[in-house]
């Protein structure tokens, strides 16, 4: 299973999950069903705006747990 881990990433940057909705421009409705891991898929951009705008990696939000 996939996981999503964008609270712990949150906490470090002392950011809200709007605060970071408004700065990627979506919606925090959509970052919430991201962050639940009721997301089927995330687009790259999407990716990449949250690590640009996080200053991390991919893997430091994307998990991999069986």
């Amino acid at each position: 299973m996939i996981e999503i881990d964008l609270d712990v990433l949150l906490a470090m940057k002392k950011m809200t999950s709007l605060e970071l909705a408004e700065k990627i421009g979506i919606t925090q409705a959509n970052l919430s069903i991201l962050k639940t891991g009721k997301a089927k898929a995330i687009r790259f951009s999407t990716l990449e705006a949250i690590c640009k705008v996080l200053e991390c990696q991919p893997g430091d939000i994307i998990k991999y747990k069986e």
